[in-house]
């Protein structure tokens, strides 16, 4: 008989068992799923591993596309959804090993869904009605034998429970609000797979007032007035007080008094020096947020990345809404593993010489886990934008601890013929941590010419500008993650998600997010018929009240009941206007499709355009004058492709980004023959050389093909000669170095 512990993804099994064993543990597997055999004191362990959510919630009796249903339970997700058939195999390893324990422990990670998914399996696989609970928040070999060590006795329950309520919460909005869309549409004879649920609707509803907005916004001019100048050779810049003359008459007046001036006289200098304190540790918004201002990284990659640096033991837990780094981490120990690394190694020595090592604390807190912080363990094996995050996550926990840093603003007073005109400068004294946080750090630096009271500088040039207020801004990837962070929207951990899936079903678009007419459509529909499944109040209410499970203020079942009585009334309100919705709804559809498909006007016949179109064998570009025009393009099969919205520079064809999963868009001209995809100089010498047979070179890879010159849509590329058996390719700039 052994101990059994479950882990949720083979990568932490892999670091439970070596952290535990006290020699080295012995891998094994089942259906090709590893589990770790090992002893720790006096006890044998076997440590087995889930990969993810092996149960999800589905409707026990499936009767058809009806609604409202509520019937649900939790159910194997290889038999619900296709995609998930690599799960059974997980399923089964766990059933096989648990026969022969007798003592169960969930080590998963420890947050609704980590707990979630643990005591599923106790449940439904190992049979069991508790187990004990190891919590932790780096898989480093100290904290998981301490983890161990202090292993709680019971399951963590009202966590446990909030996890159900919120599944449960997502499955009876998801699938119903989806279903009657649906519906809707097929009602007035069209087909259109629809989604909403209990965050999304109200994510996509704060997208579509912005773009509202933006769309209604109607300019108003002002006018400003710049006085530009010169001290001891220096320039300066300053604005009249006024600011915004919302009359031109009286910007002119201004103009008028000011015209012939040669000089102006210094009237005031104003110097104000202020601490600026150190950045607050990274919590997993401000992560994303910070990781898309500095590498244009999606927040939904950037927590895919933060957990592979987790799982790999370099960093503690993404998912966390805490700003704060408590002792018990152990400050000095991680800065002396940090020393270590020889590009953190100068910064960490600094902060080791202090007396007193206090981060500076922001006011959020997670009861399960502390902020983003790296455990000192020395990364090997990552990639560019892994090593990216991990350099933001370093850096920010350096600077936490560092100096202050100090800055002075200066205000100085021109007097130009009675007209009062101000220079605006902020520079930084004394860097403090800018200098651990570099090159992260974005502060406008503004050098002002030393002056004084009663100095002259020499007038260059008074001038009226004419500017227009500006619409709001469209939201970001990041932004919009942050605002529903700030109006309690969705957790940390599926808000990414949620605006992944409105791109996805084509209700937004673009890198400035953009509502589609199909989302502006969406919105307007329900807001005129059903306005309760938008509700933004009635979402966070739950938010709300499913954090009181947690602090065992309120009960599941009571919150699904409300639930389920606000969604039926809903839902009876919904099917009265269900045909008005669905003419609504399948007009915006349609309109959508065609902007999404048009890509700019066919360079062949002039007269057609050229739209994306999908077929048997996948996506092309055609002219929509065929047959008249038989103008074609082929499209990449394994990228979604969309219009970048502008035409090629060299040859004028429309240009499209294709899209891969967990890469950045890569931007290509239609045009197959467009002489931007050819090589010049060396490289392209180099490249004809190969084509010709001239030069040849074995794949490095499998050492048996020849290096060819091979083309594509992209343009011309190396590859080796034994494709599809070696997929070995290489761009052609990479031979410039060879």
């Amino acid at each position: 008989m052994y101990e059994l512990i479950i882990t949720e993804k083979p990568n932490a099994a892999k670091r439970i068992a070596e952290a535990l064993a006290d020699g080295k543990s012995i891998k094994e597997s089942y259906q090709g799923v590893p589990y770790y055999k090992l002893s720790h004191g006096k006890k044998d362990i076997v440590v087995a591993c889930a990969v993810g959510h092996l149960y999800g919630l589905a409707e026990k009796v499936k009767k058809g596309w009806i609604f409202p249903v509520f019937d649900i339970e939790w159910k194997p997700v290889y038999e619900s959804n296709k995609s998930a058939a690599f799960s059974k195999k997980y399923l089964n390893a766990i059933k096989k090993l648990c026969k022969g324990a007798n003592e169960f422990t969930v080590a998963t990670d420890f947050d609704q869904e980590g707990s979630l998914i643990g005591s599923n399996i106790i449940k439904f696989i190992c049979n069991q009605k508790d187990a004990n609970r190891m919590k932790f928040s780096t898989l480093t070999r100290d904290e998981l034998r301490e983890s161990y060590k202090n292993k709680s006795k019971r399951l963590d329950w009202e966590q446990i429970e909030a996890g159900e309520t919120r599944h449960s919460l997502d499955w009876f909005n998801g699938v119903n609000y989806s279903r009657a869309l649906t519906a809707a549409i097929k009602s007035v004879g069209a087909f259109k797979i629809m989604s909403t649920g209990r965050v999304q609707g109200p994510a996509l509803k704060i997208i579509v007032e912005r773009e509202k907005g933006i769309k209604a916004f109607k300019p108003i001019p002002f006018w400003q007035i710049q006085l530009i100048g010169e001290y001891n050779n220096q320039g300066i810049t300053a604005w009249h007080n006024e600011g915004k003359f919302w009359e031109k008459s009286q910007a002119d007046k201004v103009i008028e008094k000011t015209k012939n001036a040669k000089e102006a006289k210094i009237d005031k200098v104003e110097r104000k020096q202020f601490n600026q304190m150190p950045p607050f540790p990274f919590d997993l918004t401000s992560l994303q947020v910070e990781a898309y201002r500095c590498f244009n990284i999606s927040p939904k990659e950037t927590l895919a990345i933060a957990q592979e640096l987790y799982t790999s033991s370099f960093i503690s837990y993404p998912r966390t809404s805490s700003q704060q780094l408590p002792e018990s981490i152990g400050y000095k120990k991680i800065l002396y593993d940090m020393a270590k690394q020889k590009n953190y190694s100068e910064f960490a020595e600094v902060l080791l010489q202090k007396k007193e090592l206090s981060p500076n604390n922001g006011k959020k807190t997670d009861p399960a886990h502390p902020a983003i912080f790296p455990t000192g363990i020395a990364p090997k094996g990552l990639n560019e934008r892994e090593a990216k995050i991990y350099d933001l996550v370093v850096k920010r926990f350096l600077a936490t601890f560092a100096e202050h840093a100090v800055r002075e603003t200066i205000i100085v007073d021109i007097n130009c013929n009675e007209e009062i005109f101000a220079a605006k400068g902020t520079r930084t004294i004394e860097k403090g941590w800018h200098v651990f946080y570099a090159p992260y750090v974005q502060l406008e630096e503004i050098e002002l010419p030393n002056v004084k009271e009663d100095d002259k500088i020499v007038v260059k040039k008074i001038e009226l500008i004419s500017k227009e207020t500006q619409p709001p801004k469209r939201y970001t990837p990041a932004s919009i993650i942050k605002e529903l962070e700030k109006r309690n929207l969705g957790t940390k951990s599926t808000r990414s998600e949620i605006i992944d899936t409105l791109f996805q079903r084509g209700y937004i678009q673009g890198k400035a997010i953009e509502a589609t007419n199909l989302g502006i459509s969406t919105i307007e529909t329900l807001e005129k018929y059903c306005p309760k499944i938008i509700d933004e109040e009635l979402t966070r209410h739950f938010e709300i009240e499913m954090e009181k499970i947690r602090e065992k203020q309120q009960k599941k079942e009571k919150i699904l009941e409300d639930a389920k009585d606000a969604i039926t009334k809903i839902i009876v309100d919904f099917k009265k206007h269900e045909k008005d919705i669905g003419e609504d709804l399948s007009k915006a559809n349609r309109t959508t499709q065609d902007e999404m498909a048009f890509l700019g006007k066919c360079s062949v016949c002039k007269e057609g355009s050229l739209m994306i179109r999908r077929g048997k064998y996948g996506s092309f570009v055609a002219c929509n004058k065929y047959p008249d025009c038989k103008t074609i393009f082929s499209l990449p099969k394994n990228a979604f492709i969309k219009s970048a919205k502008k035409d090629c520079e060299v040859c004028g064809f429309p240009k499209v980004l294709a899209i891969k999963k967990a890469k950045q868009p890569l931007e290509f001209c239609l045009n197959p023959k467009c002489p931007s995809k050819n090589v010049e100089g060396e490289a392209g010498r180099q490249a004809k050389a190969i084509a010709k047979g001239e030069v040849k070179r074995k794949c490095p890879l499998c050492k048996e093909g020849d290096i060819v010159l091979r083309s594509s849509i992209y343009g011309k590329f190396y590859g080796c000669n034994r494709y599809p058996k070696c997929r070995y390719t290489e761009k052609l700039q990479k031979n410039n170095s060879d």
